[in-house]
């Protein structure tokens, strides 16, 4: 029988009740964490009676809660065994919709105060006595959780009447039971789950308009979700909802997928659609006309253009600096192509990177802003780049292009060194990704779990917003000609440019030994050291450029025996860091401790710029200190699918990523990309204001 009939059959009763008559229940289990009994509307088996409405009725005790069917993360939901029972052939055990519980990052689903499972009895011989022998197991969970197994045993005789109490009290909890939608008028429209299992993404209607929605999915017992991201639209009569898959194993059933909203719910099995909907435009509110994407592609422009400013690209601007020392001389038109070309060739890095990412996204796999810092082979390329131009503005060795080559290109309207422009864009571009700056996860975030549509303009964004400098003196070239004219000081200048390239090289050598190990280091550099020597050995005879040559390679050999000694943040926490697991944040919190979590990487000098100037300093190194603190250290220097979903989770694809966690704040407080001690400091008091609560189970 469905949920509304099942409904109309306990008002029924109500209605040809015959007054004040007691219903039969049975003897009341009793334990600290709840009351448990079984009861029905009817007062027993009624001539012709075929089926009884009853009630498993649990009142439970403040601070306690038990479970759904689909219990979330962790639980277990609810089982009876009907074995000893007579006279019955079945009994079907409806289930309420359930609360949301949130504790640590955990997301259960259950009751608390008070549920009634309502059951619908069928008879075997109708009209005649039954006995039910209900072999009850429970979970239920405060600061522990503890099994609670129980048997309720109840007579039904042959008797008439109904108890208008416990028919009512039937009657409210079924009705709390999820319809299919047409009588709480909500549809599900679409449904996507991605191809890696790492989100499902849902829209509903109501004409009603939703007002607090809450959304859960069912997808077999071994798949988990984190908290919904739930979005309203179109005058609240359109809910988006996106949720982050925490696990999921083998083949997967049917989903089916129960949305509650105040005292409506219903529980739809929908067919999954090939595409994920977009959430609502929020944004176009505030501008009529104006889409959340064009909103969006604004704040990329805003973010790449900071990132110019960041410390992660202090080589970028060296870069750009040389190209403009070397443009004196030229015509506006030579120099107007030729930063437009840098132009071209940061956006360009940029369309490649977007293909890149629609591409793992196609193939199922994990994407974010950086990972490809990530990589070992990666790494070795700009390693060797970095150092050979490095190598070049020491003097070591130049390379020129045989004379016929420059006699052709003078010819050509002088237009030579434009590919040499694209190339110094794309490679300001690759050196720019490793961090997210301000304005710039928000972005990010949006296209990496956006269509292919929003890559491609959130990526342009973000390459128009980084190559701005470039398009400004492509539009006014006269910018160039007010540099000092050229002189002995361009050659201090190749010096000073010639060691921040240096530096970069030795960071990538620290990155790489934390993610490929100190033999690839060494390989590295012995083969950058070769190719120094080969390239300069047309400059044997010129004493200047085979010193530096020497220097240079002799350099590059000794680099990794130094940073053999120097520990990464690969080879495991530092003092007085916890290795990064997330199921250990809620058993720290539970017994009172605050928890802050750092996920970094070698890579990210932003990263590295928030420790030496926040986490490292007092006051924040002493606050870390207390024993009620607890700093956890989540290295993603390496690629770690445990940290990549639990940054999705707050839908995040980048780093710097810092929350802190607590017996106040069990969600966590997420802290600004670019830390502050008053911000660490505010957010570990506001985390442990009060006492522990309970861990969710």
């Amino acid at each position: 029988m469905t949920m509304p009939r099942l409904a109309a059959a306990a008002v029924l009763a109500f209605a040809i009740g015959s007054g004040d008559v007691a219903a039969a229940t049975s003897d009341s289990h009793k334990s600290p964490a709840l009351v448990a009994r079984l009861i029905t509307a009817e007062n027993g088996v009624a001539p012709e009676a075929t089926a009884i409405s009853g009630g498993l009725d649990l009142t439970i005790s403040e601070g306690w809660k038990t479970y759904w069917r689909s219990p979330g993360e962790v639980g277990i939901p609810p089982s009876v065994d009907w074995t000893g029972s007579e006279n019955v052939a079945g009994v079907e055990f409806l289930w309420p919709a359930p609360t949301r519980f949130t504790a640590f990052g955990i997301e259960n689903f259950g009751y608390h105060d008070e549920v009634v499972f309502p059951l619908r009895i069928s008879l075997r011989d109708a009209g005649k006595p039954a006995f039910l022998n209900a072999k009850v197991n429970l979970l239920v969970c405060s600061d522990i959780c503890v099994p609670d197994d129980f048997i309720l045993t109840l007579d039904l005789p042959a008797a008439t009447g109904i108890d208008a109490t416990a028919g009512a009290r039937i009657s409210d909890f079924a009705a709390r039971v999820p319809d299919d939608g047409t009588a709480s008028g909500i549809e599900v429209t679409s449904a996507f789950l991605a191809a890696d299992r790492s989100k499902l993404t849902v829209t509903a209607r109501s004409e009603r308009g939703f007002s607090a929605p809450d959304i859960f999915p069912e997808l077999g017992g071994q798949t988990t979700f984190g908290k919904p991201d739930i979005r309203l639209g179109d005058g609240n009569r359109l809910m988006w909802a996106q949720l982050p898959i925490l696990g999921s194993t083998g083949d997967l059933p049917a989903l089916a997928v129960t949305i509650t909203d105040g005292a409506r719910a219903a529980t739809i099995g929908p067919a999954l659609s090939d595409v994920a909907a977009r959430p609502p435009f929020l944004l176009d509110r505030i501008v009529p006309g104006v889409s959340e994407v064009a909103w969006i592609a604004l704040v990329a422009l805003l973010g790449g253009l900071i990132l110019n400013a960041m410390p992660c690209v202090l080589p970028v601007l060296s870069i750009k600096l040389a190209s403009a020392v070397k443009a004196h001389g030229q015509s506006r038109t030579r120099l107007r192509s030729g930063f437009l070309m840098s132009a071209a060739g940061v956006i360009a890095f940029m369309w490649l990177l977007a293909a890149a990412t629609l591409g793992a996204k196609t193939l199922g796999l994990s994407v974010g802003w950086g990972l490809q810092f990530q990589n070992p082979l990666f790494l070795a390329a700009m390693v060797v780049v970095l150092a050979l131009f490095s190598a070049n503005l020491f003097g070591a060795f130049e390379i020129a292009l045989p004379a016929s080559w420059q006699t052709q290109l003078a010819r050509a309207d002088g237009q030579p060194g434009l590919a040499g422009d694209f190339a110094t864009g794309a490679f300001a571009a690759v050196l720019a990704t490793p961090c997210s700056a301000p304005f710039l996860g928000t972005a990010v975030a949006f296209a990496l779990s956006g269509r292919p549509v929003d890559i491609v303009v959130i990526f342009t964004a973000l390459g128009v917003g980084l190559a701005l400098p470039y398009l400004l003196v492509a539009a006014t070239p006269g910018l160039v000609h007010r540099l000092p004219r050229p002189g002995r000081w361009m050659v201090w200048l190749k010096f000073v440019l010639g060691g921040l390239l240096a530096l970069t090289a030795a960071w990538l050598f620290w990155v790489m030994q934390g993610v490929a190990g100190f033999a690839a280091v060494a390989g590295v550099a012995a083969g950058v050291a070769a190719l120094v020597a080969v390239l300069s050995l047309r400059g044997l005879g010129q004493p200047l450029r085979l010193g530096a040559a020497l220097a240079l390679a002799a350099a590059t050999l000794v680099a990794p025996a130094i940073l053999r000694g120097t520990p990464t943040a690969a080879t495991g926490p530092e003092t007085g860091w916890v290795r990064f697991e997330r199921g250990e944040i809620a058993r720290l919190v539970s017994t009172g401790r605050v928890v802050l979590v750092d996920v970094t990487a070698d890579w990210c000098l932003t990263c590295k710029a928030n420790k030496a100037l926040v986490l490292d300093r007092d006051p924040v190194r002493s606050a870390l200190a207390r024993p009620e603190v607890v700093p956890m250290l989540a290295d993603w220097t390496r690629s770690d699918d445990a940290i990549t979903r639990y940054l999705e989770s707050f839908g995040r694809f980048g780093i710097p990523f810092n929350a802190v966690y607590g017996p106040a704040a069990p969600d966590g407080i997420v802290l600004p990309e670019l830390l502050s001690s008053e911000a660490v400091l505010e957010a570990i008091e506001r985390a442990g204001a009060v006492g522990a609560t309970a861990a969710g189970g």
